[in-house]
This record gives C-alpha cells, structure tokens and sequence, in this order.
C-alpha cells in the first residue's frame, strides 16, 4: 500500500510533532485576519475581487495568460488533462506520479484515459526514458497527448527536477506533438531552493499550478494557469466537476497572504529537513535519503525495526509520521520547530534502542 496513515488510537496522547504532510499545517492567526478582512463576492461568475486578484498574481507568477482557482490541487490536474486530452488518449507521467498514484484514477474514470508509467529514480525520468517512450502515431496505438512532471517529486523524496532537464523535456514532447503539464504541488519549495524564478521553472509548459494548502499554509486551494483559451475550457470542467465556488475570497485571500508572506520562509523547512536527515543519520542502522526541499524518507530495517512499528511507536510518543512506497516519509512545515525536529530524532533513537 503506497500510503498507511497510523492506527487512530483513541487512548493515544495528544500529536506534539506532525510530520505527516504538510497538509496538516492550520492557518496562521494573521492569515486568518486577512480572511476576515477579505472582500468577497460571487467567484462563480467571476464577481469576486480577491479571487481575481489571486489568479491574476499566479498567472504572472507563472509567466501565463490566465489562472483560476480551484479547490483542490487533484482537480488542478485532473481538469487540465480533461483539457488537455481525449477519450483514449495517453499521457506519459514518471511511475510515482500523483496523477497515477493518488487521484483515485479520475483521469480514467472522468476522461477515458491512458497514463503511461515512465521509469526514473527519485521520482523522475530522463529525456532519454522519454523518447523511449513516444511512439509513431498509428491507429493501433492511443495518441500521445501530454507529457506531466511533479515539482517537486514527491514519492522521489522530494527532489527537485533541473531547469535543463525540464527545457528538454519540453522539447521532446512539443517536438512530439505533445501538450505540457507541470504539476506545481511543491513548485515553489523548488524555487526556494534552487533560486529559480517559478515563472523561469514553469516556462514551455503549457499548464501549471500552486497549491496553496501545503507548505504555504493556507486552509484550501490551488491555481492553475495556462492560455486563456485554455482557462476558459478549464472552467467548463471546474463547473462539470463542481468546483465552482460562492464567496472565495475569504479562502483566497489567505492564498494571497500565503504569497507575500509564506513563500520565502519555505526556506527554514528545508532548513529544518537537512537538520532532521542529519540527526537521523547519526542513528545507526537507518538509510536517510538527502533531502533537496522539505520530505524526508528514511527506513529503519537496517537498525532491527519494521517502518511500521517504528511510526506505531513515535505515535504513542505524540509523533505523527507516515508511511509512503515502504518508506517512512517525514514533512516539515510552517507548524514545525527546529525544537520538534530534535525531538523526533531522540524519540526515534529511544525507540530503536528499546528494540
């Protein structure tokens, strides 16, 4: 099972430390003024001044024509393929992609379609892998349609594809006939760390999103961007799939505080990530991967303790983790300190030395 959340033990004591995703960070007491304050109207008609005002900066920030706001980061993708593709299409998509992995198969179920699993360590595939790939358009095949890479890659360990290596890509595929998609989930954790603009990183691409509701904070929300022939057919499929919202802004406008405030301290989560990799790997016994943002994946069989027991036990001890791919995964976060970060590691070597 890729994804094992840990037992939910009523008895258990209160969480002092979660490291299960970054989606369990709780909005900021200053985002949530900015939410009061926002000035509201009705987004599904496009009368909602902070919602446009959202989109408008992420298309900018994206280097697009058009952006719109949508719920949830799975529905950025799903409804930019729908776009994108046809019934019996394909799609080239690296094995642990979200689009394969966590959208419950809605681009199959919803659109009839075809995700090829391409081969790659750390969550990505080379230009080589890809050209591999591509096949001569006859009626025996599915048509090739869209090629979609994950900044950063998740299931990869949080890793970071290179500006060269996606401007490559993005020459194959256009070469190709193919259409671009770049799921954006962690995008900006990429720009943090490399010093890459997110318009530089998602240039070429066709579609692109943010989402808000991870590292940078906010309650709900991504936005996705693209042409603005594109956005119109994205919001057909916003209102097929009921995504279209009433007064948004009170949840856009922590998306807009995300990005004037959120965006440059993702650099201590990565900060805090390297310091948690470092204490883990001074624990004998355990195989850290190095991280390049803010996930941490490592495994303790080495030190005599199953991934699982040892995510029951920091459990018991008030640490939440998870298990992903065989691995134990660890996030940092806006809610997490260098001070839990230190906690984690003692609690973790308390455990193996309990056997």
């Amino acid at each position: 099972m890729l994804y094992t959340p840990p037992p939910r033990d009523p008895n258990a004591p209160p969480v002092r430390v979660n490291l299960l995703s970054d989606t369990q960070t709780r909005p900021t007491p200053a985002m949530r003024e900015a939410m009061a304050r926002a000035e509201v109207g009705d987004e599904q008609i496009g009368d909602d001044p902070t919602v446009n005002l959202l989109c408008e900066r992420v298309a900018d920030l994206l280097g697009k024509e058009a952006a719109v706001f949508m719920p949830s980061g799975t529905m950025c993708n799903v409804a930019a393929t729908l776009v994108h593709c046809r019934p019996g299409d394909e799609i080239l998509a690296h094995e642990s992609a979200h689009l394969i992995a966590r959208e419950g198969g809605a681009h199959a179920a919803l659109g009839g379609l075809q995700i090829t699993p391409l081969p790659g360590a750390d969550g990505q595939f080379s230009p080589d892998t890809l050209r591999k790939a591509l096949h001569p358009r006859t009626r025996y095949q599915p048509p090739q349609t869209l090629l979609s890479v994950e900044q950063t890659a998740n299931i990869g360990g949080g890793t970071i594809w290179k500006k060269g290596v996606l401007e490559e890509l993005v020459r194959i595929a256009k070469a190709a006939g193919l259409a671009t998609h770049m799921d954006g989930a962690r995008l900006l954790n990429a720009c943090v760390a490399t010093g890459i603009s997110a318009r530089a990183m998602a240039e070429g691409w066709d579609s692109a999103w943010i989402d808000f509701s991870k590292g940078l904070g906010a309650p709900i929300g991504g936005v996705l961007a693209g042409s603005r022939a594109f956005i119109d057919e994205v919001w057909r499929w916003k209102q097929r799939l009921g995504g279209s919202m009433r007064q948004a802004g009170i949840c856009a406008a922590a998306c807009v505080f995300a990005l004037d405030h959120h965006v440059d301290r993702l650099a201590e989560d990565h900060a805090n990530a390297r310091a948690l990799a470092r204490g883990l790997l001074q624990i004998a016994g355990l195989k850290v991967q190095e991280p390049e943002t803010n996930l941490v994946f490592f495994t303790p069989d080495g030190a005599g303790i199953p991934g699982n027991k040892m995510v029951t036990e920091l459990r018991k001890r008030g640490v939440l983790l998870a298990m992903m791919d065989g691995r134990i995964r660890a996030c940092t976060h806006l809610d997490v300190t260098a001070a839990m970060v230190e906690e984690t590691v003692s609690h973790v070597r308390e455990i193996i030395r309990a056997g």
